[in-house]
């Protein structure tokens, strides 16, 4: 709501800009009732004269910064959704298909979602247990990890003992776990996570330490920046890239969009 009413007195001030500018009068002449329809007109009045007709019409007639509004969100909807698609198509191979990536779910299924997270991103625990209910909820997705520590040197550790995890069989129940912790995770949570979901946490602290998971980190945060996914969680689902927290009707409304798109494609 915020966010929607700075917009609006932007762009109430950027229309007052364009009329006293003259470039707004012709946009503005279209609705009924305002009366300022040239710029010669406008010219011969004086700024203050100008700002007061917009404001007493915009008093009048909020409903034009609404439709402007509107107009403008889905513009730019539709703008960042070309580019997105746009910056994903040379990483498709990585973002979906990546052997190095744990998945779950259906591993043959028709729709993929990809998520970038980080073990200590509140945002991030929320949507753990909404990423099980989508999963199960829906037998044809496959869901691909992508472990993207950025919130500190925990995260990190987190990251590297999930990926050594999945060396033995246990990521999913492991990443599961960490998300049920309260607080901070930190290396000891992490091991202690690790005993209760009965992994060998010897082995476990020698696989953190394969250059294939510092290889595997490095090469998720290079595809995170070339996708613009700059925070946490972050995800990818058929040609969308979304970031921030999302409700399970919004998870499966992108699921459900990419499953029409890839069945149209057919």
């Amino acid at each position: 709501m915020a966010n929607r009413y700075l917009a609006q007195r932007s762009l109430a001030w950027a229309v007052i800009s364009a009329l006293v500018f003259g470039s707004g009068s012709v946009w503005l002449a279209k609705y009924d009732g305002f009366h300022l329809v040239s710029t010669s007109f406008a010219a011969e009045m004086s700024q203050a004269e100008i700002e007061q007709i917009v404001k007493n019409y915009l008093l009048e007639h909020p409903e034009v910064i609404s439709e402007a509004i509107n107009r403008l969100e889905a513009k730019q909807g539709e703008q960042d959704a070309a580019a997105a698609k746009t910056r994903l198509q040379p990483y498709t191979a990585e973002v979906f298909e990546d052997p190095n990536s744990p998945v779950s779910g259906n591993p043959n299924g028709d729709v993929t979602l990809v998520e970038f997270f980080d073990y200590n991103c509140p945002w991030c625990r929320t949507m753990a247990p909404l990423m099980t209910q989508v999963e199960a909820a829906d037998p044809k997705l496959r869901i691909v990890y992508k472990e993207f520590p950025i919130l500190g040197a925990d995260s990190l550790v987190a990251a590297k003992a999930a990926l050594a995890a999945n060396k033995q069989g246990k990521y999913v129940a492991f990443h599961r776990a960490l998300y049920q912790l309260r607080g901070h995770v930190d290396e000891g949570k992490v091991l202690e996570v690790a005993r209760t979901v009965g992994l060998d946490v010897d082995r476990l602290r020698g696989d953190m330490q394969d250059e294939a998971i510092e290889v595997a980190l490095d090469k998720n945060n290079k595809l995170a920046q070339a996708l613009h996914i700059t925070g946490t969680p972050g995800f990818v689902v058929g040609d969308e890239i979304t970031s921030g927290a999302k409700y399970f009707d919004a998870l499966q409304a992108l699921i459900a969009k990419a499953r029409s798109a890839n069945q149209a494609t057919k």
